[in-house]
């Protein structure tokens, strides 16, 4: 019988997950999981994983607790590798006790993984420390799920109160801390989505925070009380209603690169999407993913196969992608060989992605070009093409014709044969869409043409007619801006260098290109 995890998923983004959370969900076969979890976290785990969304999310439909005390016992019982990923921290208001006594009594044994906890990362996220020298020597963290269950008089009397589940019993918060002396003009903080591209923060004070708010639906929030929420307007710059950025220790706001706080779009392949999400988080960004390509394999392997089985007649093997790469490499393994099977042949790549996707094989390219495209391969390729012959796996379909033209006219013999297919998803997330629709999202990204035709695909007539008005576009280079100008009608950002660092460059300066 296998290790039952209950694991902490943090506040929300990946971003803020642990590393050991990270490497259990990465081995999970059974994935139990709470309503208020990231959806990007479900991408960590394995394709073969069961998942069980149990809800558990405020006023909305929910498994009963003693039925999913159930189900992780008798999940356990298989044997597999089961995690259960609560939100926050799993001992926060968590009710883990019962899931935990469930499986001692069925001799299953388990593992708490601890995550951050939303009563202490939301605060963080707003600008709010929850401790001050002066205003703030302590604080207490309480759930207003019961409001007439807490001591009010004693929380009234604390310096500072973080509240969870209290986003819909916010007017009882009001009212017993008015009852018990608590000033009129004490600041509050709600923090709504905290940690994640739909953050959004209100600051009032307990006079008049029920009239700001009105009808806003703000669950699930952190609600803040205290002295210390009037320190965010001397530890942040004045933000807009967006969704507010970490504290990234910049003095001046004129000082934060342009990507700072901005929600971006990543639209790559779903199995691509995480290494650049993971270099715009890394710059102050905050990311949603929506995979507009599906790597699948080729209609048939037969013309790859065959040219693998008489590599030895080629001169050159030409790869332009790391798709192209992982799908080469698998087929050479299937064919019983591996990189010994290359030698004598000269390998030329486009792109520094494509050389390290390489580095696993023990193999350095030949010839990488110096502008990342197809083109630049033709222009500065070091030797005649005249004579050579050449192998390109490649694309199924819908791939530039340039590289096979122009170096067929300069003498070569090209082998062009498909190493996979690129096609669009059947569905938007609905996230995303809703995203989209209400306009949450500054900027999109599109790091190839295929994903801007797969967007462009995708969004149909869901958005409004003039949704580019509101929205950076970013190109990873000229062929993919000439396909946002075809298709979206702009391109504001376009990467001088043609990489994806180069993209998350291009961000940071915000530097507009001419349509």
């Amino acid at each position: 019988m296998n290790k039952v995890y209950i694991v902490g998923a943090g506040p929300g983004d990946t971003a803020y997950l642990t590393l050991r959370a990270q490497q259990i969900l990465t081995q999970a076969e059974v994935l139990i999981y709470d309503a208020l979890v990231d959806r990007g976290l479900l991408d960590l785990v394995p394709d073969t994983c069961i998942l069980v969304d149990v809800g558990k999310r405020g006023g909305q439909p929910s498994m009963p607790q003693s039925q999913i005390d159930l189900l992780l016992v008798e999940y356990a019982q298989t044997g597999q590798t089961v995690v259960r990923l609560k939100s926050g921290d799993p001992f926060i208001f968590g009710r883990v006790t019962a899931e935990i006594d469930a499986l001692i009594a069925a001799q299953c044994d388990y593992e708490v993984v601890p995550g951050l906890s939303t009563a202490l990362v939301a605060p963080l996220l707003a600008g709010i420390p929850l401790t001050d020298p002066v205003l703030s020597r302590g604080f207490a963290v309480v759930t207003a799920h019961l409001p007439d269950d807490l001591d009010w008089d004693a929380l009234a009397r604390m310096p500072t109160v973080v509240i969870l589940m209290g986003a819909r019993q916010l007017a009882a918060v009001v009212t017993q801390l008015l009852k018990h002396d608590r000033a009129i003009d004490t600041p509050i903080a709600i923090i709504r989505w905290a940690g994640t591209p739909q953050q959004q923060i209100w600051v009032s004070d307990l006079g008049r925070i029920l009239l700001e708010t009105g009808d806003v639906d703000l669950s699930p929030a952190v609600i803040v009380v205290g002295q210390v929420v009037r320190l965010r307007e001397y530890l942040k710059c004045e933000m807009s209603t967006s969704p507010i950025d970490p504290i990234l220790g910049l003095d001046n706001c004129a000082d934060r690169p342009f990507i700072v706080g901005k929600t971006v779009l990543v639209t790559r392949a779903a199995k691509q999407a995480s290494g650049f999400s993971q270099m715009l988080q890394s710059k102050g960004a905050r990311v949603l993913e929506m995979p507009t390509l599906e790597i699948v394999p080729p209609t048939s392997w037969q013309d790859l196969d065959r040219e693998i089985d008489k590599l030895t007649d080629f001169d050159w093997l030409i790869l332009t992608s790391s798709n192209a790469v992982d799908s080469f490499f698998a087929r050479l393994q299937h064919a019983g060989k591996d990189s010994r099977a290359l030698a004598g042949i000269k390998i030329a790549v486009v792109g520094q992605k494509t050389a390290q996707s390489l580095q696993p094989h023990g193999i350095t390219p030949d010839f990488i070009p110096p502008d990342f495209i197809a083109d630049s391969l033709i222009i500065n390729f070091p030797t005649s093409p005249a004579g050579q012959r050449i192998l390109f796996p490649r694309v199924e379909t819908g791939g530039r014709e340039v590289l096979v033209k122009e170096f067929t006219d300069l003498g070569a013999t090209v082998i062009e044969v498909a190493a996979y297919q690129s096609q669009c998803p059947a569905h938007i997330d609905p996230t995303v869409l809703t995203a989209l629709q209400n306009r949450e999202i500054d900027i999109i990204a599109f790091a190839s043409s295929k994903t801007v035709q797969h967007f462009y695909q995708l969004i149909g007539t869901s958005l409004p007619t003039d949704w580019q008005q509101q929205v950076c576009i970013a190109s990873i280079g000229p062929q993919t801006s000439a396909t946002c100008l075809a298709l979206l009608g702009k391109v504001d950002i376009e990467a001088t260098e043609y990489t994806l660092p180069g993209l998350v460059a291009a961000l940071e300066l915000g530097v507009e290109t001419a349509n």
